[in-house]
Protein backbone atom coordinates (compact mmCIF):
# COMPACT_ATOMS: atom_id res chain seq x y z
CA UNK A 1 0.00 0.00 0.00
CA UNK A 2 1.09 3.44 -0.62
CA UNK A 3 0.71 6.41 1.69
CA UNK A 4 3.03 9.17 2.72
CA UNK A 5 3.23 10.58 6.26
CA UNK A 6 3.21 14.47 4.62
CA UNK A 7 -0.03 13.53 2.58
CA UNK A 8 -1.68 11.69 6.15
CA UNK A 9 -0.97 15.46 7.55
CA UNK A 10 -2.84 16.95 4.98
CA UNK A 11 -5.96 14.52 4.83
CA UNK A 12 -6.63 13.39 8.77
CA UNK A 13 -5.94 16.69 10.09
CA UNK A 14 -6.20 16.82 13.95
CA UNK A 15 -6.69 13.02 14.39
CA UNK A 16 -3.18 12.32 13.43
CA UNK A 17 0.03 12.53 16.23
CA UNK A 18 3.11 13.89 14.37
CA UNK A 19 6.32 12.94 16.26
CA UNK A 20 9.39 15.45 16.73
CA UNK A 21 11.67 15.14 14.23
CA UNK A 22 14.20 13.44 16.26
CA UNK A 23 14.52 10.65 14.43
CA UNK A 24 17.29 9.24 12.16
CA UNK A 25 16.20 5.74 9.93
CA UNK A 26 19.17 3.44 10.31
CA UNK A 27 16.90 0.26 8.88
CA UNK A 28 16.38 -0.87 5.26
CA UNK A 29 13.05 -0.19 4.86
CA UNK A 30 12.21 3.40 4.57
CA UNK A 31 8.73 3.53 4.50
CA UNK A 32 6.47 1.57 6.44
CA UNK A 33 3.23 1.19 8.73
CA UNK A 34 2.29 -1.19 11.52
CA UNK A 35 -0.09 -1.64 14.94
CA UNK A 36 1.98 -0.59 17.75
CA UNK A 37 3.59 -3.14 20.47
CA UNK A 38 5.26 -0.96 22.88
CA UNK A 39 8.45 -1.81 25.53
CA UNK A 40 9.67 -0.06 28.15
CA UNK A 41 13.37 -0.61 28.92
CA UNK A 42 15.87 0.07 31.32
CA UNK A 43 18.89 -0.51 29.44
CA UNK A 44 18.62 -4.50 29.88
CA UNK A 45 17.18 -5.30 26.11
CA UNK A 46 16.41 -9.26 27.42
CA UNK A 47 13.17 -9.07 26.68
CA UNK A 48 13.01 -7.04 23.40
CA UNK A 49 15.60 -9.39 22.43
CA UNK A 50 12.67 -12.26 23.06
CA UNK A 51 10.40 -10.01 21.87
CA UNK A 52 11.45 -9.99 18.12
CA UNK A 53 13.65 -13.68 18.63
CA UNK A 54 10.25 -15.61 19.77
CA UNK A 55 7.29 -14.02 18.46
CA UNK A 56 5.34 -13.31 15.24
CA UNK A 57 5.69 -9.97 14.24
CA UNK A 58 2.99 -10.10 11.45
CA UNK A 59 3.64 -6.33 10.11
CA UNK A 60 3.56 -4.84 13.29
CA UNK A 61 5.82 -1.75 14.48
CA UNK A 62 7.99 -2.31 18.34
CA UNK A 63 8.22 1.06 19.68
CA UNK A 64 10.78 0.93 22.31
CA UNK A 65 11.50 3.95 25.21
CA UNK A 66 15.04 3.42 26.16
CA UNK A 67 14.56 5.87 29.18
CA UNK A 68 17.64 7.69 28.15
CA UNK A 69 19.84 5.19 28.84
CA UNK A 70 23.00 5.53 26.63
CA UNK A 71 23.78 2.58 25.12
CA UNK A 72 22.41 0.82 21.81
CA UNK A 73 19.49 -1.70 22.84
CA UNK A 74 19.23 -2.75 19.10
CA UNK A 75 22.11 -3.86 16.08
CA UNK A 76 22.46 -6.27 13.67
CA UNK A 77 21.10 -9.14 15.40
CA UNK A 78 18.13 -7.51 16.53
CA UNK A 79 17.33 -6.76 13.19
CA UNK A 80 17.92 -9.80 11.54
CA UNK A 81 15.31 -10.93 14.59
CA UNK A 82 12.73 -8.74 13.21
CA UNK A 83 13.08 -9.41 9.62
CA UNK A 84 13.13 -13.20 10.18
CA UNK A 85 9.91 -13.15 12.19
CA UNK A 86 7.67 -10.35 10.16
CA UNK A 87 7.98 -7.58 12.04
CA UNK A 88 8.14 -4.13 9.91
CA UNK A 89 9.76 -2.02 11.93
CA UNK A 90 11.32 -0.78 15.05
CA UNK A 91 10.97 2.81 16.44
CA UNK A 92 13.49 3.77 19.45
CA UNK A 93 13.57 6.73 21.97
CA UNK A 94 17.14 5.36 22.20
CA UNK A 95 20.53 4.49 20.61
CA UNK A 96 21.45 1.71 17.59
CA UNK A 97 24.29 0.52 16.38
CA UNK A 98 26.19 -1.94 13.73
CA UNK A 99 24.47 0.48 11.20
CA UNK A 100 26.58 -0.22 8.49
CA UNK A 101 24.79 -3.79 8.20
CA UNK A 102 20.96 -2.67 9.99
CA UNK A 103 20.75 -0.17 6.78
CA UNK A 104 20.76 -3.39 4.39
CA UNK A 105 18.24 -4.98 6.53
CA UNK A 106 14.65 -4.61 5.01
CA UNK A 107 13.27 -3.69 8.05
CA UNK A 108 12.49 -0.16 9.55
CA UNK A 109 14.45 1.34 12.16
CA UNK A 110 14.24 5.04 13.46
CA UNK A 111 16.31 5.83 16.74
CA UNK A 112 17.95 8.87 18.38
CA UNK A 113 21.10 8.15 16.80
CA UNK A 114 24.22 5.77 17.42
CA UNK A 115 26.43 4.64 19.96
CA UNK A 116 28.81 1.16 20.14
CA UNK A 117 28.24 0.51 23.46
CA UNK A 118 25.63 -2.37 23.88
CA UNK A 119 23.26 -3.04 26.51
CA UNK A 120 23.91 -4.30 30.36
CA UNK A 121 20.87 -6.36 32.29
CA UNK A 122 19.49 -3.98 34.97
CA UNK A 123 16.08 -4.34 35.13
CA UNK A 124 13.10 -5.73 33.96
CA UNK A 125 10.96 -4.49 30.95
CA UNK A 126 7.55 -3.27 30.54
CA UNK A 127 5.74 -4.36 27.79
CA UNK A 128 1.98 -2.98 26.38
CA UNK A 129 2.49 0.39 27.80
CA UNK A 130 1.82 3.54 26.52
CA UNK A 131 4.75 5.77 25.47
CA UNK A 132 5.50 9.57 25.45
CA UNK A 133 7.83 11.09 23.76
CA UNK A 134 8.50 13.10 21.25
CA UNK A 135 5.31 15.05 21.54
CA UNK A 136 3.60 11.43 20.91
CA UNK A 137 1.84 9.10 23.08
CA UNK A 138 2.40 5.63 21.67
CA UNK A 139 -0.55 3.56 22.73
CA UNK A 140 -0.05 -0.73 21.59
CA UNK A 141 -3.02 -1.29 18.88
CA UNK A 142 -2.93 2.14 17.19
CA UNK A 143 -1.28 2.42 13.98
CA UNK A 144 2.36 3.76 13.07
CA UNK A 145 3.36 5.37 10.19
CA UNK A 146 6.89 6.24 8.82
CA UNK A 147 8.88 7.70 5.88
CA UNK A 148 11.76 10.15 4.87
CA UNK A 149 9.28 12.93 6.37
CA UNK A 150 8.73 11.45 9.64
CA UNK A 151 6.41 9.46 12.08
CA UNK A 152 2.83 9.59 12.57
CA UNK A 153 0.70 7.88 14.47
CA UNK A 154 -3.14 7.12 14.52
CA UNK A 155 -6.27 5.44 15.89
CA UNK A 156 -7.05 3.21 12.89
CA UNK A 157 -5.27 2.00 9.97
CA UNK A 158 -5.58 4.74 8.06
CA UNK A 159 -4.02 3.54 4.94
CA UNK A 160 -7.14 0.81 4.86
CA UNK A 161 -9.36 3.28 4.66
CA UNK A 162 -8.34 5.37 1.95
Amino acid sequence: MSFSTADLCDCKGGEIQVADPIFRQYGGAKHCFGRIRTIELDEDNSELVKMLRDEEGCGDIVVVDVKGAKCAVVGDTLMGYAHKNGWSAIVINGYVRDTKITSNIPVGLWALGTYPLKSSKKAPAKRDVDLTFASVTFRPGEYLYADCDGIVVTKDNTVELR
